[in-house]
C-alpha cells in the first residue's frame, strides 16, 4: 500500500512524517547503485550529507549533542542479506547450529574412516596376494576409493530422506503456533546439490587414508604369521580418530548442556507477572470504524460483555501487553530540570491502560495507589511507575507526588506520580528490569502543542489488546470471547488470540529450538562416539586374540585381561578429553551471547560432559573386554 495513503487509513496527523517529523526513524531504506560503485566511497559520501543535514537541525545539536556528530555514519549492506536487525536476531544461532551440525558430520566422518580401516586391516593380506600376483597400487587404491565414495553417496541419499522427514518437525519448533509456513521442508536444488557435494567430498577426504594405506601391503605379510601387532600404522591412525571423535563429542555436549541450562534459566526465571489462566487477545477499533470520541463507550461495552463470562475475574485493556514483542519508550524530563543531554540516560517505555490492569497481570503496589474512578479527564494527570522507574530517576527520593514530562522541559510538569508498583519485564525478558510507567486509559493530555505529539496521544488512546483473568482454567474459552464480541459490534475482529502462558513462551521459541537441537546433536554424538570406540577395541581384540589366549594359558586372570584392554583405550581417550575442553570453551565464548544466567565457562558443564563421555566409553570398552576376556586359549592357538 502506499505511504501516501496512511492518513486514509490511519487518520489525520499520521502522515507527519511526509510533512517534516524529523525525528521519525522506522524506516528502512532500500537503494540500487550503478554498476562498478564503489560501496565504501558512497558510505563516506552518505556519511558526510547525513553529518551535513544534522548539523542544520537544532534537535541534533542541541544540549551537547553537535559533539556526537561527527561520530554517525552510513553503513550499506547488501540487500539481499535482508534486514540487518532479523539477521542479528537470528544469525548466530544459525551459525552455532550450522558448526554444530558440522561437528556431527566430523565425528560421523571418523567412524567412516575408522571402519574402513579396519576394512582394510583385515583385507591385508588379500591385497598383498593381489599386489605379488602382479595387480598394480593404483588400481588397489581406486578400488579402496570407489567403495568409500560409493558408501558416501549411500550414506548421504539416506541423509535425505531421513532430513525430509525430519524437517517439517524442526520447523514445527522453530515456529510452534505458524499455520502458513512460509519455509517448504522439500529440499531445494541447492541443498540437493550440497548434500551431493559434500557427501562425495567425505568419500574421497575419508577415504583417501584408508585407500594409501591399504596398498601398502607387502607380499611377505600374507604368509607372516606375526603381522597381527599392536604397533601397527593402522592402530594409530585408528587411535588417532578415536580422539578427533572424543573432542568433538566433548564441544557437543558441553554446549547441550549450557543451552538447556540457559533455556531453564529463561523460562523459570522471574518475570514478575502471573500468566495462569489469562487469556491475550487483539482487537483494532480504528480498523473497524470507532473515532476518538466514542473509544470509551466502545471499552465499557466491551469490559460488561466478558465480564460476564463464567469464572472470569478481570479484563483490562492495554496498548501493548507485557512481553508481547511491542512497545512505546520517550525520553522523559524530570521537573525542574533542564533538557537531557545525549549523554544522560533519560529513556522509559510506556503503556497505557485500563484501571485494573495491574491486577490482572499478578502486579502489585509497593507504594502509593492504583488507578481509581477519580482519574478523569479533568483531574490531575497522574501516572503509575515501577521501581526501576523511581530508583533511576527519582534516587533517593520519594516519588510520590513528583511530576516529570516527556521530552520538552516546557511540559516537565505534565504528569504526576501516584504509586510505584513492583518491577516486572515489559519488552525482553533477557535484558534487565527497565523504567517503565503506565498512563490510565482516562485521560488525555491536551497540553502539547507540536502536531507529532498530539498525534501519537491522540493514538495511544486506542487500546489494542485485551487481557482476560478468569479464577480457573477454561475450555472452549476462543470461541466464547469472540461470540461475546460479536454480540458487542460484528466489526470487531478478533486478530490474535492466546493463552498468556503461550505468548510469554513464545519469547523463547528461538532458544528452545537451539536447545533441543543441540541436545539432540549431543545425544547424536554420543552415541556416535561410542559406537566408534566400541568397534575400535572389538578391532584391537580381534587383532590381538592370540597374544591374549596365551596370556590366558599363562594365568592371566579375566579381570586383569578386562583391565588390560580398557587400559589400551584409556590414552586416546585423555588425549581427546584434554584437547576437547578447550575447544568447547571456545565455541562457548562464540556463543556466550545467545546464554542466559550461566557463563559460557560453567565447570559444571564441562564436568557434565566428561562424564557421560566416560561412562559410555566405559560401557562402549567393556562390551569387547568381556568378550576378550572369555578367549579360548586353546581355540586362539588353532585360529593361529
Amino acid at each position: 500500500m502506499p505511504l501516501s495513503d496512511e492518513p486514509t487509513i490511519e487518520g489525520q496527523g499520521s502522515d507527519l512524517w511526509l510533512k517534516g517529523d524529523e525525528d521519525s526513524a522506522w524506516f528502512y531504506l532500500l537503494g540500487r547503485v550503478r554498476p562498478q560503485t564503489q560501496v565504501r566511497a558512497l558510505q563516506a559520501k552518505l556519511s558526510a550529507r547525513l553529518r551535513q543535514w544534522m548539523f542544520a537541525h537544532m534537535q541534533y545539536t542541541a544540549h551537547g549533542g553537535a559533539t556526537l556528530i561527527p561520530r554517525q555514519h552510513v553503513v550499506l549492506s547488501p540487500g539481499g542479506g535482508g534486514i540487518q536487525k532479523l539477521q542479528a536476531q537470528t544469525g548466530k544461532g544459525l551459525r552455532l547450529l550450522m558448526i554444530l551440525s558440522s561437528i556431527v558430520l566430523l565425528i560421523a566422518c571418523a567412524n567412516f574412516a575408522n571402519l574402513l580401516l579396519a576394512r582394510g586391516n583385515s583385507r591385508r593380506a588379500e591385497l598383498a596376494v593381489r599386489m605379488a600376483l602382479g595387480a598394480a597400487r593404483m588400481r588397489i587404491m581406486r578400488q579402496v576409493l570407489t567403495q568409500s565414495v560409493l558408501l558416501s553417496l549411500i550414506g548421504g541419499a539416506a541423509g535425505l530422506v531421513v532430513a525430509y522427514l525430519l524437517s517439517k518437525m524442526i520447523l514445527l519448533l522453530a515456529f510452534p503456533h505458524a499455520t502458513r509456513m512460509p519455509v517448504q521442508p522439500g529440499p531445494s536444488l541447492i541443498v540437493l546439490g550440497f548434500a551431493f557435494l559434500v557427501s562425495l567430498l567425505t568419500g574421497i577426504v575419508f577415504g583417501t587414508v584408508p585407500a594409501w594405506y591399504s596398498s601398502q601391503a607387502k607380499a611377505a605379510e600374507a604368509f607372516r604369521t606375526a603381522a597381527r601387532s599392536t604397533g601397527e600404522r593402522s592402530s594409530i591412525a585408528q587411535k588417532t580418530l578415536v580422539v578427533i571423535q572424543v573432542a568433538l563429542s566433548i564441544v557437543l555436549l558441553s554446549g547441550a548442556f549450557l543451552m538447556s541450562r540457559s533455556l531453564a534459566n529463561l523460562q523459570n526465571q522471574k518475570l514478575g507477572i502471573v500468566t495462569d489462566n489469562r487469556y491475550v487477545l487483539r482487537i483494532d477499533p480504528k480498523g473497524a470504524g470507532y473515532p476518538l470520541q466514542r473509544l470509551p463507550a466502545l471499552y465499557h461495552q466491551i469490559e460488561d460483555s466478558l465480564s460476564a463470562l463464567p469464572s472470569a475475574k478481570n479484563v483490562s485493556f492495554a496498548r501493548y501487553t507485557p512481553l508481547d514483542g511491542n512497545g512505546w519508550g520517550t525520553c522523559i524530563v524530570q521537573q525542574g530540570h533542564a533538557a537531557p543531554g545525549p549523554q544522560d540516560k533519560c529513556f522509559s517505555s510506556w503503556v497505557r491502560v485500563s484501571q485494573h490492569f495491574l491486577e490482572t497481570i499478578g502486579v502489585s503496589i509497593v507504594r502509593g495507589r492504583d488507578f481509581s474512578t477519580q482519574d478523569t479527564q479533568n483531574s490531575t494527570p497522574v501516572v503509575l511507575v515501577n521501581q526501576s522507574f523511581a530508583r533511576q530517576f527519582f534516587p533517593n527520593q520519594d516519588p510520590i507526588g513528583k511530576h516529570f514530562g516527556l521530552i520538552s522541559p516546557k511540559n516537565s510538569g505534565a504528569f504526576e506520580i501516584a504509586g510505584v508498583f513492583a518491577d516486572f519485564k515489559m519488552n525482553d525478558a533477557r535484558k534487565d528490569v527497565e523504567p517503565l510507567f503506565l498512563r490510565p486509559l482516562t485521560q488525555q493530555y491536551l497540553g502539547y502543542t507540536e502536531p507529532e505529539a498530539i498525534s501519537s496521544e491522540r493514538n495511544s488512546m486506542f487500546l489494542n489488546s485485551i487481557i482476560l483473568q478468569f479464577s480457573r482454567p477454561q475450555r472452549n474459552v476462543e470461541n466464547l470471547i469472540r461470540h461475546k464480541l460479536a454480540e458487542v459490534d460484528p466489526n470487531l475482529t478478533i486478530f490474535y488470540f492466546s493463552s498468556y502462558d503461550a505468548q510469554v513462551a513464545g519469547n523463547f521459541n528461538q532458544d528452545r529450538l537451539i536447545a533441543r537441537l543441540t541436545s539432540l546433536f549431543g545425544l547424536l554424538a554420543l552415541t556416535l562416539a561410542s559406537v566408534g570406540l566400541y568397534g575400535v577395541i572389538s578391532f584391537f581384540v580381534s587383532r590381538r586374540t592370540t597374544e591374549i589366549g596365551i596370556r590366558v594359558a599363562m594365568g592371566s586372570t579375566r579381570s586383569g585381561i578386562i583391565a588390560m584392554v580398557l587400559r589400551s583405550t584409556l590414552s586416546p581417550i585423555l588425549i581427546g578429553i584434554m584437547l576437547g575442553i578447550p575447544a568447547a570453551l571456545y565455541v562457548g565464548y562464540l556463543s556466550a551471547s545467545l546464554l542466559y544466567g550461566i557463563r559460557s565457562s560453567n565447570p559444571v558443564a564441562y564436568l557434565a560432559s566428561v562424564g557421560a563421555l566416560a561412562v559410555s566409553a566405559a560401557v562402549a570398552g567393556f562390551l569387547p573386554a568381556r568378550r576378550a576376556a572369555s578367549i579360548d586359549p586353546m581355540h586362539a592357538l588353532r585360529e593361529q
